[in-house]
């Protein structure tokens, strides 16, 4: 009867569903249809694009299964960067944690909750199947097993920690010199009268770091112009797709509201009049640009340790002069923010914490929504009419299991898209410092909404005014965490899977192809493979950890549905990062922290509800010896924040300077030092190379004679014949 109900929640959730499609799709031929299932590949170039039409493409087969699990790591890192291999060990870290805890959890702890009967003596409790399992349901509280899993998971943490770190040290010996490991990036800085900010930078290094300084590239107002760019590439593209299809009936719209109305034209004509509307445009901007200088710089050093040198010591006496950072890598910079001053960069960044803590406000209606469909008695009383139809087995099934998961997925997946525009507005300088700061937002933003507001809104709202009082929280927390276990494992088993089916099952994309194929009737030359979301994926499944360490003690039977996810991850993403996805940026494994701190605070958490639970089953001895866990825990955290971040902070002087003694005998560091000094020009005035037919170069947007200007003009003029 116990797990009757349980299997009838999860299909009424679509978890077989789910499960079968992953099953499927982990058994479907892999790389099949190449664009979308091998596009790193074809971006590459290690592949050519396949016979979309085959069936065979489609058929079950396991070897891709193989290829994804056969590489080392090493030779994983190599192909998908030190990001992807952290990814990966957020998996490997989750599943040894999990398998330890499912094995204590399925031997010991569930027998024990199943044979105890603090349900059955408690007339007042709801009696269902699955606070059985729980710890509801037993007499007698143990602290020893919240020990064991403490302590393994610090031994498990602490060792994944040393291992990333190594790793990271080991990827920077083996890597080639970077523009980003000899530059920092310089703001604030005072450009005496009659001085340009140029000058000023130049004088200012040669003076105080003269042996180890290299070159710098002043940053300009460039904000029109990149949108200048970015239009021409825009129209470029559309042009080469036209001139591949010079016959296609696509060549001749209306050039009304969406192509619907108004006469026809000839796209290809209509473009090129486009592009020529933007050359003026581009030479008038082009001709102003020269003054437009930024209060900012970045400089390149000769040396690493140079570099860090100037990085790490005060430049000036006045701090707010002359700050410092580190630089990012060429393409991985964000050019909009940099003609923002330092003050506006902070009213920035507090009108996005003052945005993000509306955004959770706000999101609180359809949770509280979602948690009154989980009550029908409510839904009852309010809609009195509905009263027989609800009462029907199925549809309170699907009303109270299926329906709220779905609406809060629903208003949750606009949420990373909203943190990275946040983010964005923050003053950060790199995609990846964007990336990491969403990933930290949406990742608090789903551990406060989804876990306790949920959990608050479901349970214990009405106890609002004990949860204010700090020594209820543990109290209150243990009286509504376990009441919503049934709901967390049905979000596990209709999201958590049905996600990973659709990660490798590609269903938007592979219909997406076909209908461009078969209706669009182009695919554009400069194919570009997509890059994996790290600050939306991180944080999921950083989240299925918090709920299996969260309900590792409170009900165990949560466990298999978090083995099964992870496993599932592993390989599944494994595959997707060796041939689907292509790093944009890489962050030498900066991720790494964010995964640790969560799974602090999980243990945390967990212990506080554990104390709360013992507490209220009225055993002082069991919660007294639980009360030193998050004490000892912090500390630990502590020790490793001492011993590990440092390193992911900045690498240590005994690197770089093995590093640069090595460089000194690699005879191609001269030609290295040339393209470094023009690294961090703004791509707007850089030459931009078409491939294709239109192999033309645009001339640099900004120069000191009037011939660079003639050359942009025949090179945009080239494009329009």
């Amino acid at each position: 009867m116990i797990f009757s109900a349980l299997l009838t929640s999860i299909a009424i959730n679509f978890g077989f569903c789910s499960l079968f499609f992953t099953l499927y799709s982990i058994l479907r031929k892999q790389p099949g249809n190449i664009l979308v299932y091998a596009p790193r590949l074809v971006s590459e170039g290690k592949l050519q694009e396949g016979n979309q039409d085959n069936l065979e493409h489609l058929l079950p087969t396991s070897g891709w299964v193989r290829r994804a699990w056969e590489p080392s790591d090493d030779e994983f890192i190599s192909t998908a960067g030190l990001d992807a291999f952290v990814f990966i060990r957020i998996f490997v870290f989750s599943l040894k944690v999990f398998a330890f805890a499912g094995i204590v959890g399925t031997i010991f702890l569930l027998p024990v909750n199943y044979m105890g009967t603090q349900i059955c003596d408690d007339s007042e409790s709801q009696k269902t199947s699955l606070d059985s399992f729980s710890i509801s349901n037993v007499n007698n509280g143990s602290h020893s097993a919240v020990y064991i899993f403490t302590g393994v998971v610090c031994i498990l943490l602490y060792y994944e920690y040393e291992y990333i770190a190594s790793k990271r040290i080991a990827c920077f010996y083996s890597s080639k010199p970077e523009p980003r490991q000899f530059s920092i990036l310089v703001r604030g800085i005072p450009v005496p009268p009659g001085c340009t900010c140029s000058e000023a930078v130049e004088q200012f290094f040669m003076e105080y770091h003269p042996s180890a300084y290299h070159s710098h590239s002043v940053v300009r107002r460039s904000s029109k112009l990149q949108i200048l760019v970015t239009d021409t590439d825009r129209l470029y593209k559309r042009l080469t797709q036209l001139k591949d299809k010079e016959n296609s009936p696509q060549r001749h719209r209306r050039d009304g509201f969406l192509g619907l109305f108004g006469q026809k034209v000839d796209l290809l004509d209509h473009y090129e009049k486009k592009l020529g509307d933007i050359a003026d445009n581009v030479r008038i901007e082009q001709s102003a640009l020269a003054g437009k200088e930024v209060p900012a710089a970045f400089v390149s050093f000769k040396s690493r340790f140079g570099a860090a040198i100037a990085l790490n010591s005060q430049p000036g006496v006045n701090p707010t002069h002359w700050i410092t950072e580190p630089a990012p890598e060429p393409h991985d910079v964000y050019w909009p923010f940099f003609s923002v001053t330092f003050i506006r960069r902070w009213i920035s960044r507090l009108a996005v914490f003052v945005a993000c803590i509306a955004l959770t406000i706000l999101f609180l209606i359809p949770v509280a929504v979602v948690q009154g469909l989980t009550h029908l008695d409510q839904l009852e009383t309010m809609f009195p009419p509905l009263r027989s139809i609800l009462r029907l087995t199925l549809v309170s099934q699907v009303i109270t299991g299926y329906l709220p998961i779905q609406i809060l997925q629903l208003f949750l997946s606009f949420v990373p898209a909203i943190m990275i525009f946040l983010s964005s507005l923050q003053g950060y300088i790199s995609w990846s410092q964007i990336q990491k700061s969403a990933c930290t937002k949406v990742l608090w933003f789903t551990i406060w909404n989804i876990f306790f507001a949920n959990v608050l809104s479901g349970s214990a709202l009405y106890r609002l005014n004990y949860f204010l009082e700090p020594k209820e929280f543990p109290r209150v927390l243990a009286e509504a965490v376990p009441a919503q276990a049934s709901f967390f494992m049905a979000y596990i088993v209709a999201f958590g899977w049905t996600n990973i089916a659709s990660e490798l099952f590609q269903l938007i994309p592979l219909s997406y192809n076909y209908v461009n194929r078969y209706f669009g009737g182009n695919f554009s030359d400069d194919f570009e493979a997509p890059s994996i979301p790290y600050y939306s994926e991180i944080p999921r499944i950083l989240f299925f950890g918090l709920l299996g360490v969260t309900y590792f003690i409170l009900a165990p039977l949560i466990l298999p549905f978090i083995l099964v996810y992870f496993c599932l991850g592993y390989i599944i993403y494994r595959n997707q990062l060796l041939y689907v996805y292509v790093q944009k940026f890489e962050t030498g494994g900066e991720f790494w922290p964010i995964v640790h701190n969560c799974t602090i605070f999980s243990m945390v958490l967990m212990h506080i509800i554990v104390i709360g639970i013992f507490g209220l089953k009225e055993l002082p001895i069991a919660s007294g010896f639980t009360l030193p866990l998050p004490i000892v825990t912090l500390l630990f955290n502590e020790y490793c924040q001492k011993r590990f971040i440092p390193i992911f902070n900045a690498y240590p002087a005994e690197c770089l300077i093995k590093k640069d003694r090595a460089d000194q005998n690699d005879p191609n560091m001269s030609e290295f030092y040339d393209k470094l000094t023009n690294a961090y020009n703004d791509p707007a005035l850089m030459p931009i190379k078409y491939p294709g037919r239109f192999s033309s170069h645009r001339s640099p947007l900004l120069g000191s004679s009037e011939s660079n200007t003639n050359v942009l003009v025949s090179a945009l003029g080239d494009m329009l014949v």
